[in-house]
């Protein structure tokens, strides 16, 4: 057990100087609408948890969790559809890629107009965001299991679903928690992003309120708040493959 805390301490001493620089350099500019320090933050955060717990919080996890559901079906039908046929994966994989290249701030506005300030526009700015790690490492780890393998499996009389579920989905499944523990933030990264630019409601859109009231502290409580929630969900997701990756430590 003393090992296992040991293991945090770095990280906790990392984040504790972090903190200590930046009440420092609030304190030096003493312009809180520009740098809020971070105890100003918190007691902001604290003011304002009626409408962002009940509220705001609610609705950009809505959109954050229905845009990774979409992304992890698309991502892994997308990843099985390239690791069955080569034809599929020489076709999808340069668009896949390119998909990445086209700036998200630019076609947000356009899902507002397509869908006005619905869920949808949201959750489509989540999924643009979210899929491309996901499918991209699930492939990687289809790809990963080694030719010979498939071959000692085959000489046996194994069939390619038999291949499939006793080798490629083993050998996929760490590289599917890594995906999603990359997509969860970029999912709600892609939720406030959303709501930045074109929502009546969540984080993103409370934010973007308090910066026109030049609410220093009140733009940097949702985010704050956000960084806790994509922590709490990363832990929550290392916790689910640990147990079901049991094989990993071996």
């Amino acid at each position: 057990m003393p090992k296992r805390k040991n293991v945090y301490l770095p990280s906790a001493l990392l984040v504790a100087l972090f903190l200590i620089v930046w009440q420092a350099l609030a304190m030096g500019m003493d312009a809180a609408y520009i740098l809020p320090s971070p105890v100003q933050v918190v007691l902001r955060l604290w003011a304002l948890r009626g409408p962002l717990f009940t509220a705001h919080l609610p609705a950009t996890m809505s959109v954050t969790l229905i845009g990774l559901g979409f992304s992890l079906a698309l991502g892994v039908a997308l990843a099985l559809l390239m690791d069955a046929s080569p034809t599929a994966e020489h076709a999808l994989y340069p668009l896949i890629v390119a998909s990445q290249t086209i700036p998200t701030t630019a076609l947000a506005p356009l899902f507002v107009l397509w869908f006005g300030y619905t869920i949808w526009s949201k959750v489509l700015v989540t999924v643009l965001m979210t899929f491309f790690p996901v499918v991209i490492t699930v492939f990687d780890g289809f790809r990963s299991v080694r030719t010979d393998m498939i071959d000692l499996m085959t000489t046996f009389g194994a069939t390619r679903g038999q291949i499939f579920r006793k080798l490629k989905l083993p050998a996929a499944l760490p590289y599917f928690f890594s995906a999603l523990k990359m997509a969860v933030p970029l999912s709600i990264i892609g939720a406030a992003i959303g709501e930045w630019l074109g929502a009546q409601e969540g984080l993103g859109y409370f934010s973007r309120r308090m910066m026109t009231q030049l609410d220093g502290a009140g733009v940097f409580a949702p985010i704050l708040l956000l960084s806790l929630v994509a922590m709490a969900l990363v832990g929550v997701v290392s916790l689910l493959e640990k147990r079901a990756v049991t094989w990993r430590g071996e």
